[in-house]
C-alpha cells in the first residue's frame, strides 16, 4: 500500500517529466495543494496557465473551472482531474433557459458569475467573479442588470450598489446558501472573541452578520493580515483546515458543518496520478466558436473591474 508522500513523490516526478501544471482549487485536499503548482480561486487559477509553459494543464476543482482554463488557454491541453465533479450552481442555469429570459429582459446587461458553464458565457455580456463583482457592476454603462447564475452573491452586489435596478433568478450554491442567522449566532455565542469571515454565496441574512464578506482569497488574505487570533470560517469547510496549517498560532471555527462541497472532495490524490499519467481524469474539448463568444464576457470583465 502507498504511503500519500510516495503518492504525492510519483505526481511530482511524473508532471516534471512531462511538463505539466497542476492547479488545484483552494477547497481541495490538503495534500493535493501541495503538489500544486498553483493554488487559490478558480479565475485567478486560469489566469495563471496562461502564463506556464507547460502544455498540459491538470485542473484539480470541478468541471466550469477546467472550462474556464480551456477559454483562456486554447493551445493548451486541459484535462479535468475528476470528469464527475461538476458544479450544481453552475448545472442551475442553461443557454436556452437564459435566451428565454433574455428576451423578457431585452434591455438589461447579463451578468454571469464565473461560477457558470462554458456555453452559457457565450450569451453573457459580463463575467464577474466574487472579488470582482461589486466593482464590475458598478463600471457597467447600464443601471439594469440581470445577474445570473448566483441570488446570494447577487443579492450582496444589489445591497452594496442601491442605483442599480438588479433582477435575480433563483439559483444558488446549495452549500453556502444552507448556512443560516441561527447557526451565525450559535457559532459566536461558542465563540464570542472570534471574527466572523464568510463568503457572499451566503444568503444576505448571514453576510451581513458577518465581519467581513469576500472571496475565498479575500477570506485566507484577511487572516494572513489580522492580528486576531480567533476566527469563524463560512465557507468550504476545508479552508479553515488550510488555514491552520498556514497559520498554526490562530484558531479556526467552521461556522457549520453543512459547508461541505461533495464535489471539490471527489477529486483524490489517486485520481491526480491517474492523469498524469495518463490513466484517467478528462481533456476538455471545447469549439472555437464557443472559445471565442465565451471569452468575450470575460474580456470585458477585466475592462470594467477598476476603482
Amino acid at each position: 500500500m502507498n504511503t500519500i508522500r510516495e503518492i504525492q513523490d510519483k505526481i511530482l516526478k511524473l508532471k516534471k517529466e512531462k511538463d505539466i501544471c497542476i492547479l488545484a482549487h483552494s477547497y481541495e485536499a490538503h495534500e493535493i495543494l501541495e503538489i500544486a503548482d498553483f493554488t487559490g480561486d478558480s479565475y485567478a487559477l486560469s489566469v495563471k496557465a496562461m502564463s506556464v509553459d507547460a502544455k498540459t494543464v491538470i485542473m484539480c476543482g470541478v468541471r466550469f473551472m477546467a472550462e474556464t482554463v480551456k477559454i483562456l488557454s486554447p493551445d493548451k491541453t486541459v484535462i479535468l482531474a475528476t470528469p464527475e465533479a461538476g458544479c450544481e450552481m453552475a448545472d442551475m442555469m442553461d443557454r436556452d433557459m437564459i435566451l428565454k429570459v433574455k428576451e423578457e429582459y431585452p434591455d438589461y446587461t447579463v451578468v454571469a458569475y464565473v461560477n457558470t458553464t462554458a456555453s452559457l458565457k457565450t450569451i453573457c455580456d459580463v463575467c464577474v467573479t466574487s472579488s470582482s463583482a461589486l466593482n464590475v457592476v458598478k463600471n457597467i454603462d447600464n443601471d439594469k442588470i440581470l445577474f445570473i447564475p448566483d441570488s446570494n452573491l447577487g443579492a450582496y452586489v444589489a445591497e452594496s450598489l442601491p442605483e442599480k435596478e438588479i433582477k435575480l433568478l433563483n439559483g444558488c450554491c446549495p452549500i453556502h446558501a444552507s448556512v443560516t442567522a441561527d447557526d451565525v449566532k450559535k457559532a459566536r455565542a461558542l465563540h464570542p472573541e472570534a471574527k466572523l469571515l464568510v463568503h457572499p454565496e451566503c444568503i444576505l441574512e448571514v453576510t451581513k452578520l458577518a465581519d467581513f464578506a469576500g472571496s475565498t482569497a479575500a477570506i485566507m488574505d484577511y487572516v494572513r493580515n489580522s492580528s486576531d487570533k480567533e476566527f469563524i470560517i463560512g465557507t468550504e469547510l476545508s479552508i479553515a483546515e488550510h488555514l491552520q496549517y498556514e497559520c498554526p498560532d490562530k484558531v479556526f471555527y467552521p461556522l457549520s458543518d453543512k459547508l461541505m462541497c461533495k464535489n471539490m472532495r471527489l477529486t483524490t490524490l489517486v485520481d491526480v496520478l491517474r492523469a498524469v499519467n495518463d490513466t484517467g481524469g478528462e481533456e476538455i474539448v471545447l469549439s472555437d466558436e464557443t472559445i471565442t463568444d465565451a471569452k468575450r464576457c470575460i474580456d470585458r470583465m477585466m475592462e470594467l473591474n477598476h476603482e
